[in-house]
C-alpha cells in the first residue's frame, strides 16, 4: 500500500486540483491551492472588489469548492493557469466558465494511473511488447472524468480486475520489480553506488540490511539519518523526497531535507569496514569499504592494466588516455565549454520542457542541491538568499540608512566599503552607485500627482527636486543683489513624497479601523504642523563664495496625523497620529538659508513662495497614488513651532520688549500683571491685517500713541499666518530664565533692599551656580537651554537654592511656588493632556490662581505692574488652548530645535566643502534622515551602526548629549 501511495503523489505532483488535467498541458505558472495571493493577483483582484488575501477564500468563491480539508494524500496541491484566469475575470466571485471540479477519491490498489488496464480506446493486436509504465507516459494518458477517479475508458464494461486471462488487460508484475523500475527512474544511482553483492563474506541478512540504503538498495554512499532513525544515501533521499515529497519511504513519517543529520561515528567506522571482493579480474582480494575505491584506482596505472568489470567501470572516473585529465576548474572558459557542452544541451532541453525556458534558476537549483548534498550549508544559505532576491549582503537601502545615521560622508563610506570586501571577500555593503539609485525614490520628486483644480501660480510638474530659494526673485536695476544663498523643496512635492513616506502606515491604519481599502478613496484630511526658527551662528571656516551672514534659519514641517471621514457622515477617523511628533526624526526640513532671522525683509523675500504655495494648496486636493489606488487629500496647515520673536516677526507685531506682551490677547504689561489669570485668545492673523491697514492708512487721522494704542503693537505687514498657540519648548525656558533670576532674589534679599548694586547681583549668581554646579552637576551656561531647563525646574533644584536663602518663610514661599508650578507643567508639555495628566487639567485653574496669588504677594517686589511674556501666556492662556486644539505640547517646535545640531554635524560630514553646494547637500541628507523607511532599517541595524560609527569617528559625542536643544535665541 505505501508503494501506491508513493505513485500517487509522484503522478499527482502534474494535476490540477480545479480541472483534473496535467498543468504541463497549459501554458502558464502553476499555483499553490493552499498559498496566498501573490501581489498581481491580490492587486487585480482589489481593483475587482475583492478583498481575499488567500486562494483557498477565492476557490470557494469562485468553483464552490472548499480545499481547506484537503488531504495531501487525495487531492492535488496546485492549480492550472487556466483555472486562474477564470477566476481573476470572475473577479474572485464568480466563475464564467463551465470548470466542473472532480471528485477526488481516496487512493486504492485499482488506481489507473498505477497500474493501467488495457482500455478499449488502446491499439489491439497479436504483436505483444513490453511496456515499462513511467510516470510521464501514465500522465499522458490520463484522461479525467470530472465526476469519478477514473479515465473514460475505464467507463467501458470490463471484466473483473483479479482475471488475468480475460481480453484487453495486461499481466501484474510482481512489486519489487515495479518498485525497483520507479525508483530507477528518480534516483539513477546504478552506476553510481555499490551493490550489496560485492560483500565478500557471508553475513546475516539483517546485518546487510542495516548498511542498505532503503531507497536504492545498495550500500549506503554518504549516509544520512532522517528523525525516525532511518539511514538512506544522502544524494538518493533528497531527490525522493523532491519527487514524492517530505516523508520517509520506510515508516512514511516527516522528513525534510535539513532534518537529515550524519549517523553515529561508530556506524561509520562498521560500514568502511565491510570487506567487500575487488570486481577486476584477476585480483579478488578482499577490499574494507573506506579504501576501496583508492584500491580500484591503483588497479588504473598497473602496466596491462586489465578490464574493469562493467559495474566497476561506471562506479569509477576512468580517463581514456592521453594526458591526465585537469579539473573542471582548473580549466580555461573555452574548455570548460567544450566538456559542458552535452551537458548544458540536457539542461536546456528540460528547462524548456518543464520551467518555461528559465535555465538560470534549473542550474542555480542544481548547485543549491549540490551545496546541500555536500554539507556545505552556509554557502547553500547566501545562494538561496540571492535566489530569492535578498542577497547574501545588505540592501541599498539598508547601507543609505547606516550612512546617513552614521554621518559619513561619501569617500568614508566607500572607503569602507572597499575594507570590508577585502577583508571578507564578500560584498556585505553595495557600492555607492546603488545607494544613489536607492535615495531617488525617498527624496521628493520621484512620485507622480495631480492637484485638482491646479495649483495658482505653481507648476504643474512633479519631478522637481532641491531649487534654488531665490529664483522667483525679481531683479531691476534699482534692486541690490541677494545677501545669501538658500535651497529649498517645492511645497507640494514634499508633501507628497512624505506622504509616500508613509505610505504603509496608511494602509495599515485602515486595515486595523477596519474600514474598506477600496471604498476608502475620497475624504483624507492631512494636518501638518509648520516650525520656522533661526540656528544661530553658523559661521565655518571652509569654503569660498559670496560674503553670507553667518546665521541660518531653517523651515520645516511635520505630518501630524492623517484622518478619513467616515461613511454616511460619520464622524472622522484617524488613520494615522505622529507617535513622536516633537523628535527630529519626524521634523522633515522645507527650507534652508543664510539670513538673519532679523533680517525682516530677506527673511519674507524667501519665504513668499513658500506662503503661496501654502495658500494654493489649501484651496485644492491632491490625487495621488497609496496602496495602488488614486486617493484624494486635502492639507490643513498649522503654524505652531514658532518662538516668540518669530510670532513677531512673521505676523508684524512689535519686538518682546513692547507694552503689548502678548501674541495671543490685547494686554498690556501692567494690566497683565494686575489681573494675572483672566485673558482670552482675541488675536487672529485676519485681524492684524485689518489693524496693519489702518496703521498704514491712519483713516482717523489719529496721532502715533492713539494710533498704536488702536492697533494693538501691529507696526509691520502679516505674512506668514500663525496658529494663535504656545510654544511649550520656549515657554520651559522662558519660565526656567524668570526662576533662575527668582533664586538670586531669594538669595539676596532683594524683598529686603529693592535696588541691590551690580556687584551684588554678580555674586548672588556666582553664588547660585557653584551651589547648581556642587549639588546637581549643572553647569552654567551663556543662555538657557532646553536641557539645562528641564533640569533646573525641579524640586530637587528648589531644595539645594534654598540651602542659599536664610530665611525659612521665604524658603517655604519658594518651595510652594516650585510645587504649583510642577502642577501645571505637565499639562503644556503632555501630546495629550486630557489622556496623560486628567487631574492636572482639571485642577489647572485653580492652580494657577494660586500661583498668580504668590507672585502678587510674597514675591511682589519682582512683579509691581511687570510680568514676563510666557508667564503670562502660561498662566491665562493655557486651558483655552488645550480646550480648541487639545493639546500644546505635540504642537511645540522641540523637533524642529533639535535639528539644530543635525544641521551642524551634516554639514561638516556630509556636505561638499563650498557654500554653494553645502546647502543642497544639507537639505538631502537631512530629508533621508528623517525617512520613516529608512528608520525601520535602522531599528534592526541599530547595534551595527552604533559599532561602525564608534570604528570611524573616535571621539563621538555620548548618546546624553544628542538630545541637548541648543536654544540661541530667547
Amino acid at each position: 500500500m505505501t508503494l501506491f501511495l508513493l505513485l500517487f503523489f509522484f503522478l499527482y505532483r502534474g494535476l490540477c486540483r480545479i480541472c483534473g488535467m496535467a498543468v504541463r498541458k497549459v501554458k502558464g505558472p502553476v499555483h499553490e491551492v493552499h498559498g496566498d495571493l501573490d501581489e498581481a493577483s491580490k492587486c487585480v483582484l482589489r481593483k475587482m472588489g475583492c478583498k481575499f488575501t488567500s486562494w483557498p477564500e477565492v476557490l470557494l468563491k469562485v468553483f464552490k469548492v472548499d480545499v481547506t480539508d484537503d488531504v495531501e494524500s487525495i487531492q492535488p496541491l496546485f492549480f492550472c493557469h487556466r483555472c486562474w484566469l477564470a477566476a481573476i475575470r470572475g473577479g474572485g466571485v464568480c466563475s464564467f466558465t463551465r470548470t466542473k471540479v472532480p471528485e477526488w477519491k481516496p487512493h486504492t490498489s485499482h488506481c489507473y494511473l498505477c497500474f493501467p488496464k488495457k482500455s478499449s480506446f488502446q491499439r489491439t493486436g497479436r504483436k505483444r511488447r513490453k511496456v515499462v509504465p513511467k510516470v510521464q507516459s501514465l500522465a499522458k494518458r490520463a484522461r479525467w472524468d470530472h465526476s469519478d477517479h477514473s479515465t473514460v475508458g475505464e467507463k467501458k464494461a470490463q471484466k473483473p480486475f483479479g482475471d488475468r486471462h480475460s481480453s484487453g488487460l495486461k499481466t501484474w508484475k510482481k512489486s519489487s520489480i515495479q518498485r525497483e523500475q520507479w525508483v530507477k527512474n528518480i534516483t539513477h544511482c546504478q552506476n553510481d553506488h555499490l551493490n550489496t553483492k560485492l560483500i565478500a563474506e557471508k553475513l546475516p541478512g539483517d546485518f546487510i540490511i542495516s548498511f542498505t540504503c532503503l531507497v536504492c538498495d545498495h550500500l549506503l554512499c554518504d549516509p544520512v539519518q532522517a528523525p525516525c532513525g532511518h539511514l538512506f544515501c544522502r544524494s538518493c533521499i533528497i531527490k525522493f523526497t523532491h519527487v514524492l515529497g517530505p516523508h520517509c519511504p520506510a515508516c512514511n513519517f516527516s522528513c525534510a531535507p535539513d532534518e537529515l543529520i550524519p549517523p553515529a561515528k561508530t556506524f561509520l567506522s562498521t560500514l568502511y569496514s565491510l570487506p567487500l571482493l575487488c570486481p577486476c579480474e584477476g585480483c579478488g582480494e578482499h577490499v574494507q569499504l573506506g579504501v576501496f575505491k583508492a584500491h580500484c584506482l591503483n588497479h588504473e596505472f598497473e602496466k596491462g592494466e586489465n578490464r574493469h568489470s562493467s559495474q566497476f567501470q561506471n562506479y569509477l572516473l576512468i580517463n581514456k588516455g592521453g594526458r591526465p585529465r585537469q579539473h573542471l576548474l582548473s580549466l580555461t572558459r573555452r574548455a570548460q565549454k567544450h566538456r559542458l557542452r552535452d551537458l548544458k544541451s540536457q539542461v536546456k532541453v528540460f528547462a524548456d520542457k518543464e520551467e518555461g525556458g528559465d535555465l538560470k534558476s534549473v542550474c542555480l537549483t542544481l548547485f543549491l542541491l549540490a551545496l546541500r548534498s555536500g554539507n556545505e550549508h552556509r554557502q547553500a544559505d547566501e545562494l538561496e538568499a540571492m535566489m530569492q532576491g535578498r542577497g547574501f549582503g545588505l540592501s541599498p537601502a539598508v547601507c543609505l540608512a547606516i550612512r546617513v545615521n552614521t554621518f559619513l560622508s561619501c569617500s568614508q563610506y566607500h572607503k569602507m566599503y572597499r575594507t570590508v570586501k577585502a577583508t571578507s571577500g564578500r560584498q556585505i555593503f553595495q557600492p555607492l552607485h546603488t545607494l544613489r539609485a536607492a535615495e531617488k525614490e525617498l527624496l521628493p520628486g520621484f512620485h507622480q500627482f495631480e492637484w485638482q483644480p491646479a495649483l495658482k501660480n505653481v507648476s504643474t510638474s512633479y519631478n522637481v527636486g532641491i531649487i534654488n530659494g531665490l529664483s522667483g526673485w525679481t531683479s531691476s536695476l534699482d534692486d541690490s543683489p541677494a545677501d545669501t544663498i538658500t535651497r529649498r523643496f517645492r511645497y507640494d512635492v514634499a508633501l507628497v513624497s512624505a506622504l509616500k513616506d508613509l505610505e504603509e502606515d496608511i494602509m495599515e491604519g485602515l486595515r486595523d479601523t477596519g474600514m474598506e481599502d477600496s471604498a476608502c478613496t475620497l475624504g483624507f484630511r492631512v494636518m501638518i504642523k509648520e516650525c520656522c526658527d533661526g540656528m544661530g551662528d553658523v559661521s565655518e571656516k571652509h569654503g569660498g563664495g559670496p560674503a553670507i551672514p553667518e546665521k541660518a534659519v531653517r523651515f520645516s514641517f511635520t505630518i501630524m496625523s492623517v484622518s478619513i471621514q467616515g461613511e454616511d457622515d460619520q464622524e472622522e477617523v484617524t488613520i494615522f497620529t505622529e507617535p513622536k511628533p516633537n523628535s527630529e526624526l519626524s521634523c522633515k526640513p522645507l527650507c534652508l538659508m543664510f539670513v538673519d532671522e532679523s533680517d525682516h525683509e530677506t527673511l519674507t523675500a524667501v519665504l513668499g513662495p513658500i506662503v503661496a504655495e501654502r495658500n494654493a494648496m489649501k484651496e485644492s486636493r491632491l490625487i495621488l497614488s497609496i496602496g495602488g489606488m488614486l486617493r484624494s487629500f486635502r492639507f490643513y496647515f498649522r503654524g505652531t513651532g514658532y518662538d516668540e520673536k518669530m510670532v513677531r516677526e512673521m505676523e508684524g507685531l512689535e519686538a518682546s520688549g513692547s507694552t503689548y506682551i502678548c501674541t495671543l490677547c490685547d494686554s498690556g504689561r501692567a494690566e497683565a500683571a494686575q489681573n494675572m489669570v483672566l485673558h482670552s485668545i482675541t488675536r487672529s492673523h485676519d485681524e492684524n491685517l485689518e489693524r496693519y491697514e489702518i496703521w498704514r492708512t491712519n483713516p482717523f487721522s489719529e496721532s502715533v500713541d492713539e494710533l498704536r494704542d488702536r492697533v494693538k503693537g501691529v507696526s509691520a505687514k502679516p505674512f506668514l499666518e500663525t496658529q494663535p498657540t504656545l510654544d511649550a519648548l520656549h515657554c520651559d525656558i522662558g519660565n526656567a530664565t524668570e526662576f533662575y533670576k527668582i533664586f538670586q532674589d531669594e538669595i539676596g534679599e532683594v524683598y529686603k533692599r529693592p535696588n541691590p548694586s551690580r556687584e551684588e547681583r554678580r555674586s548672588w549668581r556666582a553664588a547660585l551656580d557653584k551651589q547648581l554646579r556642587k549639588k546637581m552637576k549643572l553647569k552654567p551656561v551663556m543662555r538657557m537651554n532646553g536641557n539645562y531647563a528641564r533640569r533646573l525646574m525641579t524640586m530637587e533644584a528648589a531644595e539645594v537654592v534654598c540651602e542659599l536663602v536664610p530665611s525659612e518663610e521665604r524658603r517655604e514661599a519658594l518651595r510652594e511656588l516650585m510645587r504649583l508650578y510642577l502642577q501645571m507643567k505637565p499639562v503644556w508639555r503632555a501630546t495629550c493632556p486630557a489622556k496623560e495628566c486628567p487631574d492636572q487639567l482639571c485642577r489647572y485653574s485653580f492652580n494657577s490662581q494660586r500661583f498668580a496669588d504668590l507672585l502678587s504677594s510674597t514675591f511682589k517686589y519682582r512683579y509691581n505692574g511687570k510680568i514676563t511674556n510666557y508667564l503670562h501666556k502660561t498662566l491665562a492662556h493655557v486651558p483655552e488652548i488645550i480646550e480648541r486644539d487639545g493639546s500644546i505640547g505635540a504642537w511645540a517646535s522641540e523637533g524642529n530645535e533639535s535639528a539644530n545640531k543635525l544641521f551642524r554635524r551634516f554639514r561638516k560630514m556630509n556636505a561638499r566643502q563650498s557654500k554653494a553646494f553645502e546647502l543642497e547637500d544639507v537639505l538631502k541628507h537631512h530629508w533621508l534622515y528623517t525617512s520613516k523607511y529608512l528608520q525601520k532599517f535602522m531599528e534592526a541595524h541599530k547595534d551595527s551602526a552604533k559599532a561602525f560609527q564608534a570604528t570611524i569617528d573616535s571621539e563621538e559625542i555620548h548618546d546624553d548629549e544628542d538630545v541637548t536643544l541648543e536654544i540661541t535665541e530667547f
